[in-house]
């Protein structure tokens, strides 16, 4: 009777742990990648020769920074509304993990752009290239490979941070078991970075 209650159990808690896991991977996987966009945004936004705009942008990444996740959380789905905006639990925890995390990744971005040397900007310069083609065919390319670690970082922090999200009623769980086998990936990811750019 026992192992027949057991086996009962199970079946009627694995579906709700699988919508679980699914609701844990898809907070982690959207809010990553709006921050990864949203990040070299904002690292770009720094270093625009428009200082207001880089003062603002500069200020709000420190606000951001300085502010925990879960009053973030809060914000977006409560005070939305009161705006007219009015997003599903879901909706609102994806935005406010692309915005808590993009604020950091800016921060990465911006060391690895700071590293590349001087002399790849006085070169471009002297062959007269455009900003754009300056970054995005020089700079940029060259900041990743140094950036990964860190962004892989921030990566398994979305795992233990999407727990949060419960707050707002979004159902999650088993992040640790996800957040282990993510940071393996990262560093093998990181491997193959650096070999592929000869580092």
């Amino acid at each position: 009777m026992r192992f027949d209650w057991q086996w009962d159990f199970a079946w009627e808690i694995l579906p709700r742990l699988l919508a679980a896991t699914l609701n844990t991977l898809l907070a982690a996987g959207i809010g990553y990648a709006i921050a990864v966009v949203l990040g070299l945004v904002l690292a770009l936004a720094q270093r625009t020769p428009w200082k207001p705009l880089t003062f603002i942008v500069r200020e709000a990444v420190e606000f951001i920074r300085s502010t925990p996740l879960v009053l973030q959380i809060f914000f977006v789905f409560y005070v939305g509304p009161q705006f007219g905006i009015r997003l599903s639990p879901w909706t609102a925890g994806m935005i406010a993990i692309g915005l808590h995390y993009s604020a950091y990744l800016s921060e990465v971005y911006r060391a690895g752009i700071e590293a590349v040397p001087k002399g790849q900007w006085e070169a471009c310069r002297a062959l007269n290239m455009s900003t754009r083609d300056t970054y995005l065919r020089i700079v940029i390319p060259q900041a990743l490979p140094p950036s990964v670690a860190g962004m892989g970082n921030y990566l398994v922090g979305i795992f233990k941070d999407t727990p949060m999200l419960s707050v707002i009623g979004v159902a999650d769980v088993i992040f640790l078991a996800i957040s282990l086998p993510a940071a393996g990936l990262v560093r093998l990811f990181e491997g193959f970075v650096r070999r592929k750019m000869g580092m």
